[in-house]
């Protein structure tokens, strides 16, 4: 059986750990193709499903938890070409339900966190969740001041002047708030979807291939006058910072926001019994095809705000809502081929040629097979008739084959155990901290492998990593067949070399007469305006964020969250490369340097240590340092009372539960531990605290009682 169909249950320590490393690769890099390129390549279902499987087995493997685990992330990094704006509270995600269980289980949750008796019934709202683009606007005195996108939760795109150009949006309100942020969701009617579509097919331009990619990519425009051109319109169904409230429950805010002149959803209801949610969630999926806007489940929500308070925030999400999801529609097609793709790892992805099928309304035409372990394990054979699943424009899920339909004398795949691209061998790497084989085979070739090689030049200059603007995926292959980029350090000493004749950017193409001309036709001299802005582009990164450079060398488990964690624990690049090299050449003080970074373990640290320790790494890397100067990472302004201390609860707490004491701990930048030792700071006891707090007395930590602790939160 496949690793990854396994059942969590039945998973090992090992297997779990290298689960939890596929997930977070999986998601990150679904994350990213969703909110910053509008081209996402899981279905919503295969998302899901992967970040339920995630949770669960952290849930089971509590001490497993990656420090770029995906239940800490919302979103992706914001996008190249826009201001980056912090938001005063974080934009986060939605926990899902998929089914009726999962609801009655969230309702529970809620009352067993908040204290309540399952005979307490409290009121939820319900409202469909609209497929489009999260936004946050500003209104400072009653006007617009700026309006941003969720980017990764914390951070997004300033899109002020492109939201400007809404119809139906008010700019300025009369008796608002002094500070309000109004957040909701933007979004393109099908009927208009169908126009602006045929509208570009007829200009030969590209399309959208559904509303919700659409309104993205309309509202992220460089030139507000095409956004204003679009016909967006914008959902208000929730807010960020206010000077004061806008009512006392959810459905009173909501309906205050329609009086200042917002459009809200009038679906929206009140219910305060799970039956009474679930029959909602279907009578709204019974009609959601006469919507004016696409939906992909409903989202309920704890009306009453001071319960919203209290129930608080974990990881990437409210405890007071949940987003109860449709099901993914399925369809049947024809799998014409398999091809292997190599990525910049080297890793050897199997991706399924369908035959074009529509599913909802989008033509879908191909899958990812993950790994030759998914093809065993479902017997797919080329020629196979096949039933797929999706929900949204995306490549979708191949849910099983129809054996019954499979043509005589069709034979299994055999993968390849030699990279398509190089001829390397592909072999399965072996985890060093399990000794366990990685159901991935992966090209040997490194460096030598075009390949890779291309892979890891577009994930240097990709939005997380250098964000170069105008050097897109075209731009790179480009490059790298032509001679001109080769690695990293060649993109910098572009503007040095383009005196030399055999570097025509952006001419790629020549006429009969063997004139280098573009891909429209057009002489190279009329490109200079690009080439202008693209060595402009390439200057400006010449001073990176830590973080971002380390993220950008492309070394194998070291996603942004983890060069994150090396770009604060090192301050500086030449700190985290000499650390580094004495690492691989098996300095134990180093290692354990390394390994004593909170999030770091074995896995990621090896990883490090072996790709420093290759020869032609490190000469790549010196040769870029002489073009780029890393920045020394910023510390955190963020502080309170806790932050940073380890605090444990004992005894029994009579202003609040335990799960909701051990949240407000963590959101004020705490650890919370379940006994005491050494390390302990804080030991906050109520009545009966036994063996812990005489533990704590012997070991003289500090300890407060629960009144105290209170006032410890209210003052920070």
């Amino acid at each position: 059986m496949a690793l990854e169909k396994k059942a969590v249950k039945s998973l090992s320590a090992d297997e779990a750990e290298r689960e939890l490393a596929r997930l977070a690769t999986l998601i990150s890099g679904a994350d990213t193709a969703y909110y910053n390129d509008d081209a996402p390549f899981l279905s919503d279902a295969e998302y899901d499903a992967a970040r339920r499987r995630n949770a669960l087995i952290e849930r089971r493997f509590p001490k497993l938890k990656r420090a770029d685990s995906p239940t800490d992330r919302v979103g992706a990094a914001p996008a190249i070409g826009f201001a980056k704006v912090s938001h005063e509270k974080p934009m986060l995600s939605l926990d899902n339900a998929f089914n009726d269980d999962d609801v009655v289980d969230f309702v529970s949750r809620v009352k067993r966190f908040l204290g309540l008796d399952d005979e307490t019934a409290i009121d939820f709202t319900a409202e469909p969740k609209i497929d489009g683009l999260s936004l946050s606007i500003r209104y400072e005195n009653g006007l617009l001041i700026r309006a941003a996108t969720r980017g990764d939760g914390a951070t997004g795109e300033d899109v002020t002047a492109n939201v400007l150009t809404i119809n139906g949006l008010p700019t300025k309100i009369e008796n608002a708030p002094a500070v309000m942020e109004v957040r909701g969701e933007v979004y393109m009617a099908p009927k208009d979807f169908a126009e602006l579509n045929e509208s570009l097919e007829a200009d030969d331009e590209k399309t959208f291939a559904n509303p919700r990619n659409a309104a993205a990519g309309s509202l992220r425009q460089q030139d507000a006058a095409i956004t204003a051109s679009r016909p967006l319109k914008f959902f208000a169904y929730s807010w960020g910072e206010l000077s004061e409230a806008l009512g006392a429950t959810q459905l009173e805010s909501v309906k205050k926001l329609k009086t200042f002149g917002f459009s809200t959803n009038p679906l929206t209801e009140e219910f305060n019994k799970v039956d009474e949610l679930i029959t909602y969630h279907r009578e709204i999926e019974r009609t959601r095809s006469s919507l004016d806007y696409d939906i992909d489940g409903i989202v309920y929500k704890v009306s009453r705000l001071d319960y919203q308070e209290r129930l608080g925030f974990v990881s990437r999400a409210p405890r007071w809502a949940i987003a109860h999801k449709f099901p993914a529609e399925k369809a049947t097609t024809l799998l014409e081929a398999i091809d292997i793709q190599v990525g910049r790892t080297g890793a050897l992805t199997p991706v399924a040629r369908l035959q074009p099928v529509t599913v909802g309304g989008v033509v879908v035409s191909n899958a990812t097979l993950h790994n030759a372990d998914e093809i065993e394990r479902k017997d797919i054979r080329v020629g196979d008739t096949v039933v797929i699943q999706r929900a949204g424009d995306v490549i979708p899920q191949v849910v099983e084959v129809l054996v019954e339909k499979r043509k005589k004398g069709a034979r299994r795949f055999k993968f390849p155990d030699r990279c398509p691209e190089c001829g390397s061998h592909a072999v399965h790497e072996e985890n060093p901290s399990t000794g366990k084989r990685d159901v991935v085979r992966r090209c040997t070739g490194g460096l030598i492998c075009p390949a890779q090689a291309v892979e890891r030049l577009k994930h240097f200059v990709s939005r997380a990593a250098l964000d170069i603007e105008g050097l897109g995926t075209k731009q790179i292959e480009s490059f790298f067949q032509d001679g001109i980029v080769k690695e990293p350090a060649d993109i910098f000493t572009l503007r040095n070399r383009l005196s030399d004749n055999t570097i025509n950017l952006y001419t790629y193409k020549k006429d009969k007469d063997g004139q280098i001309k573009t891909a429209d036709g057009k002489p190279v001299a009329t490109n200079q305006k690009s080439i202008s802005n693209l060595l402009g582009a390439i200057d400006d990164r010449r001073s990176p964020a830590l973080d971002r450079f380390i993220y950008s060398l492309g070394i194998r488990h070291v996603g942004e969250t983890n060069a994150r964690l090396f770009a604060l624990a090192y301050g500086t690049f030449d700190a985290f490369l000499e650390g580094a090299r004495r690492g691989a050449e098996g300095d134990q003080s180093a290692v354990d340097q390394m390994l004593a970074i909170d999030g770091i373990g074995e896995l990621v640290a090896r990883a490090v240590f072996d790709f420093f320790a290759e020869h032609h790494n490190l000469d790549a890397v010196s040769r870029l340092l002489t073009e780029v100067t890393p920045k020394q990472a910023e510390k955190s302004q963020i502080e309170t009372a806790v932050s940073g201390q380890t605090i444990v609860f004992t005894g029994k707490l009579s202003l609040m539960t335990r799960d909701e004491a051990k949240a407000q701990a963590l959101r004020l930048g705490a650890k919370v531990a379940g006994s005491v030792s050494a390390k302990t700071d804080l030991l906050v006891a109520g009545p009966g605290a036994g063996s812990k707090l005489k533990k704590a007395e012997e070991l003289s930590v500090k300890t407060i009682t629960e009144e105290e602790w209170v006032s410890l939160v209210e003052s920070s």
